[in-house]
Order: C-alpha cells, then sequence, then structure tokens
C-alpha cells in the first residue's frame, strides 16, 4: 500500500541522507520525495510516497524517524483531509504544424508552454497525481523526450471535513 508522510526536520546538512537511509534499511521503497524550507528558514518540510506492506510498518517507520535527532514532527497524511500537488516538465516532439493542437490540449489542464524549439515544445503543468498522468498520457502521441518530476508535496487542508473533491489525491492501496 502507498502512503503519504510528512515531517518537519531541523534545516540541516545530512538530515535527507539519514531519513533515507532508514528507509532503505527497512527496505522501503521511496516512490517520491519532496524537500522544501518552510515559513521558518531553520526548518524543511519532507514529503515521502512510501510503498509498504502493512500498517504495522508504517507506525513502526514513524517511531524510528521520530527518534532521529534532527526531525521535529512526523505525520502519516495518507487518510486525512489534504492538499497535494506534483510539479511535471515535460518535452514533446511538436512540428510547428502541431503546436496549434498541442495548446489545445495545454489550456483544459491549465498547464504552461513554457519552451518552445525548432522541433520540440516543453510544458510545465501542476496539480495532484491523476491529473498529471493524465496529461502525460494526451501527451504520449506527440512523442516524449524528457520528463522531470517533482513528486509530491502536500499538507493538512485548513478544514478538518471530509473533501468530497474529485480531484483529490488518491493513493491506491
Amino acid at each position: 500500500m502507498k502512503r503519504t508522510i510528512t515531517a518537519l526536520v531541523n534545516n540541516t546538512s545530512g538530515v535527507l541522507n539519514r531519513i533515507t537511509g532508514l528507509f532503505a534499511r527497512r527496505h522501503y521503497n521511496i516512490e517520491s520525495i519532496t524537500v522544501g524550507v518552510t515559513e521558518n528558514p531553520s526548518v524543511s518540510r519532507m514529503t515521502f510516497v512510501v510503498a509498504v506492506d502493512s500498517m504495522q510498518n508504517v507506525e513502526q517507520v514513524i517511531k524510528q524517524l521520530n527518534k532521529q535527532v534532527d526531525v521535529l514532527k512526523v505525520k502519516d497524511i495518507t487518510d486525512e483531509s489534504i492538499v497535494a500537488r506534483e510539479l511535471a516538465l515535460v518535452k514533446i516532439v511538436a512540428s510547428p504544424q502541431q503546436r496549434g493542437e498541442v495548446a489545445a490540449l495545454v489550456n483544459p489542464f491549465r498547464a504552461t508552454i513554457i519552451d518552445v524549439g525548432r522541433e520540440s515544445m516543453t510544458i510545465q503543468i501542476t496539480g495532484d497525481h491523476p491529473k498529471v498522468e493524465a496529461f502525460i498520457d494526451l501527451l504520449r502521441p506527440y512523442g516524449i523526450k524528457e520528463i522531470a518530476r517533482t513528486g509530491i508535496t502536500a499538507f493538512n487542508r485548513s478544514t478538518k471535513k471530509p473533501v468530497t473533491d474529485p480531484y483529490r489525491l488518491t493513493l491506491i492501496n
């Protein structure tokens, strides 16, 4: 099953290495990881999407993370009301004649064309994981040259009510 775990950590060198090493020692695959400085420059937020076998394993990982010196707070937010986004840059093969078609795909997804070359285009898309996947699938027929993705970054919503938004991130167990 896939779980989304966030951690607030001291913004010091070596923290990322120690934390990812903990996952590696337990043989958990990190499917995506994002790290960035928070509103406090001395604290970073890490967001992990990990594949684990059971809830018991998730609880054990959280306990191990909490024992790390530089970890301030750890939380499994998978089943909570969250805001989650991913960024992808996609470079596709696009002749001048195909650019209009591609622009027609870009608009409904609120993506942005950020670079145009003689025979290629680079498009930026942000959104939840299913939206980014759907957009990439639509671009495949043009020929994808490169993809760079950030992975999911997330935190809790302001309201604690269950979300009925169909665009909410849904991770498949």
